[in-house]
């Protein structure tokens, strides 16, 4: 019951940063129809520039508490990425929104390849250690442990979720989303500026992934300039997972993503007799992918899909 216990608090905070990538991807899909493929690519610099930010700020303010240098790197490291994700859709996909699917999605992968090509001029290829902010003494209860990261990682992402619900349900700028998604023509033609509101939209993906970004580098320890693919790749088949283009399956998705992969390194071993070990963890999401994808393609939630803009 010990390990059970432990292994479904690691897989809530896996499922929680799966779910904040994953909702990068929805919220684009869900209004473009596209897939951008370098939203890991996106994670990895907002957590790339935190780190670099981290160590300004310790040298610049020694006495300056761990959680607050954290805090004030993630923000200004959400506006670096915020910059990118926006400068990527006006440069690289706002041309081809209504192109054969195949060029938006070959250039989203290109655009992956660019960026970590471009991380590794800038921030060289050797993994760097991300410094520990927040004090590492473990809680205990029922047997099993949690960390203060891993706390701060359950929290920052009931807030980020809270936050996104009430932008995207009681917002003008939501309202503007969601009437973009059903039908972007038709919004135009009410006053909502398609552009504008596409454009916000990679803006909070890019803030969304950013937060996730530096809870994996603090979670794990390190960051490197290929660090966003794994999590990428799993935080689309999170969004696949939940339906593809519904925010609520996005979060789902991820959540139950992260607990399927916690609780199966826990006992694969003993259920293949030691064929397969804790290492192969990462087999599960894409197992968990092709099955959706055969038994329902739609997702757990159903897929939401809009007109091309």
């Amino acid at each position: 019951m010990e390990v059970l216990l432990q292994q479904i608090i690691n897989g809530l905070v896996l499922g929680s940063m799966y779910a904040l990538v994953a909702l990068g991807y929805t919220m684009v899909y869900g209004i473009v129809n596209l897939i951008n493929f370098a939203h890991g690519e996106v994670l990895m610099v907002g957590a790339l520039t935190c780190w670099t930010l981290v160590g300004l700020l310790q040298e610049a303010f020694p006495g300056l508490p761990g959680w607050v240098v954290l805090l004030v790197a993630m923000a200004l490291a959400s506006v670096v990425a915020a910059a990118l994700n926006w400068t990527i859709e006006r440069v690289a996909y706002r041309r081809l929104r209504n192109s054969p699917k195949l060029a938006p999605m070959l250039t989203a992968m290109g655009m992956s390849i660019l960026l970590q090509t471009l991380a590794m001029i800038i921030w060289k290829p050797n993994y760097k250690s991300f410094p520990t902010l927040l004090p590492s003494t473990p809680y205990e209860f029922g047997g099993a442990v949690i960390t203060p990261t891993q706390i701060m990682i359950l929290g920052l992402t009931a807030v980020s979720l809270a936050v996104l619900m009430w932008l995207v349900n009681s917002t003008s700028l939501g309202r503007a989303m969601r009437a973009t998604s059903e039908n972007p023509r038709v919004a135009s033609l009410m006053g909502v500026r398609p552009d504008f509101v596409i454009g916000s939209t990679f803006v909070i993906g890019a803030v969304l992934a950013t937060i996730a970004g530096v809870m994996w580098a603090s979670n794990y320890g390190t960051v490197q300039h290929t660090m966003g693919m794994l999590p990428g790749l799993k935080a689309f088949t999170a969004a696949v997972f939940g339906g593809i283009g519904n925010l609520a399956g996005a979060v789902v998705g991820g959540l139950l993503l992260g607990l399927i992969e916690a609780i199966g390194s826990g006992y694969i071993g003993e259920l293949t007799g030691g064929v397969l070990g804790s290492h192969y963890t990462d087999i599960f999401a894409f197992v968990v992918l092709i099955i959706m994808l055969t038994l329902r393609p739609s997702g757990l939630l159903g897929e939401r899909v809009a007109d091309r803009a």
